[in-house]
């Protein structure tokens, strides 16, 4: 794999509900942001990351736990 470019904070914490097992829609509630925008922050986690599905994306996230403290999210 080719050198990976940093998520952005939103990537990351979208990225770490994925890895909680979120679907699209529960994580947008859960942030209150869009469907599209949560699709397109897993699009964007995924090409940097090389990554070619959500169980990739979830399974490189469980990698990177300094990923997972940098993501801040909340129980609303």
């Amino acid at each position: 794999m080719t050198a990976v470019t940093p998520l952005t904070p939103s990537e990351t914490r979208v990225s770490a509900l994925l890895l909680q097992g979120l679907s699209n829609r529960a994580i947008a509630d859960r942030l209150v942001i869009s469907l599209r925008t949560v699709e397109c922050h897993i699009s964007r986690a995924l090409s940097k990351t090389g990554c070619r599905t959500r169980l990739e994306l979830a399974l490189w996230m469980m990698e990177r736990p300094f990923n997972l403290q940098d993501s801040r999210t909340t129980d609303r």
